[in-house]
């Protein structure tokens, strides 16, 4: 069965997690700074994930009669230990929209000088973040391609040392649909636009938006960003912002199809920092792996205090119903029924459906004892109460 080798992975439980962190260090946290509602649900949710607080069932092998407790999970997104099985339908779903083309991998990455005002106004300035990069994908579309361009887009908040670094990943299908989707124009094999010129006018949209924001009132401006409150405060960012070379990089095109969904099972889903990354949680610290900058695959070892691996963790805890994975062009849902179906047919291929046979949480699952026999539910697990406050 398919679903074995998902949950063998699943019981392969990392020495440490994020949720031990939580048990061991986030009364004293909580103690020491006021948390706004969304941390404390994350925080909470996450330490008492697949435990018996959220209750569960409890199975028993129909062959040896080994019994075990199966724990719900709680399903929230920040969570390293959940959304393995909404990523897979996820990515069934992406890969019937899938065109049989090269796809290019941009980031859009936000200058930290502006970090401050992101981590107070996260919802207005992702939006702009997404707004921007859209403006100016489709700008480069339709005057070097002659066309109507698609991406997906993938929110990222973090580096690998946890610390805030706002950018945006962006997959593009390589080439365009015309605007009256006579013929699908392709782009070069290894080259889609020119970063520089992508940097420069991602920087005016991005700040024309910013602007505008502020002048609808719709930024507030507390503790370190109070001065940008005043005339001066924000012609002085505004002038340092439009000074500066934003970052606009492009890494190594994809080759195929199934590269593509490679890197969206792993990447696009992820949160701040895996389970696996956590080395340990004792006296008052955490140790976690972390990787070089960009593309140096070598491993480090970084020791925090506690205090200050739940604070940076804590950054990266996003808006309510704020969607982090976003479709443009003729990959949006305004267009794509028509549009996307288009492309297919000017490329002469059929789209690959989702598979109705994909396992769900009822699959049955074979015994990790015997080998042999079924697990089966046999009954519910009540849950048990713990004050998330």
């Amino acid at each position: 069965m398919q679903a074995a080798p998902q949950r063998a992975e699943a019981d392969a439980r990392p020495r440490w997690e994020l949720a031990d962190v939580f048990r061991l260090y986030a009364d004293h946290y909580r103690s020491r700074y006021p948390l706004p509602a969304a941390h404390r649900k994350v925080m909470h949710a996450i330490q008492v994930c697949r435990t018996e607080a959220l209750g569960g069932h409890l199975e028993r092998c129909d062959s040896c009669g080994l019994e075990r407790p199966c724990f719900h999970s709680c399903r929230n997104r920040h969570c390293p230990k959940c959304g393995s099985s909404a990523t897979e339908q996820w990515l069934q779903a992406q890969k019937a929209e899938l065109l049989p083309v090269g796809h290019f991998h941009l980031v859009f990455t936000l200058p930290h000088e502006l970090n401050p005002l992101i981590l107070i106004n996260k919802k207005v300035l992702f939006n702009i973040l997404f707004k921007a990069v859209s403006q100016t994908l489709s700008d480069f579309g339709r005057t070097h391609l002659k066309g109507k361009i698609a991406f997906l887009a993938v929110l990222h908040t973090w580096n690998q040392t946890l610390l805030d670094h706002f950018h945006l990943h962006c997959l593009i299908p390589g080439g365009a649909l015309a605007f009256d989707l006579s013929r699908w124009i392709p782009a070069r094999s290894n080259f889609l636009f020119h970063v520089d010129a992508l940097s420069i006018v991602f920087r005016a949209k991005f700040l024309d938006l910013l602007d505008l924001a502020r002048s609808q009132g719709q930024l507030q401006f507390l503790g370190r960003t109070e001065t940008l409150a005043t005339p001066d405060g924000w012609k002085h960012l505004h002038c340092s912002l439009r000074r500066n070379k934003w970052v606009v990089y492009a890494k190594r095109p994809f080759s195929s199809p199934e590269t593509v969904l490679e890197y969206l099972g792993r990447y696009t889903h992820r949160v701040a920092i895996s389970n696996r990354r956590i080395l340990s949680a004792a006296d008052g610290q955490v140790t976690f792996l972390y990787r070089g900058p960009k593309e140096n695959t070598s491993t480090h070892v970084m020791t925090l205090d506690a205090d200050e691996f739940i604070r940076r963790f804590l950054l990266h805890v996003l808006p309510a119903g704020f969607q982090r994975i976003r479709h443009f062009g003729f990959l949006a849902n305004r267009w794509k029924a028509l549009q996307l179906e288009r492309c297919f047919q000017l490329l002469h291929v059929t789209p690959v459906r989702p598979d109705p046979a994909l396992p769900t949480p009822a699959t049955p699952i074979t015994c990790p004892a015997c080998g042999s026999g079924w697990m089966i539910h046999v009954r519910r697990l009540q849950p048990t109460f713990l004050d998330s406050s």
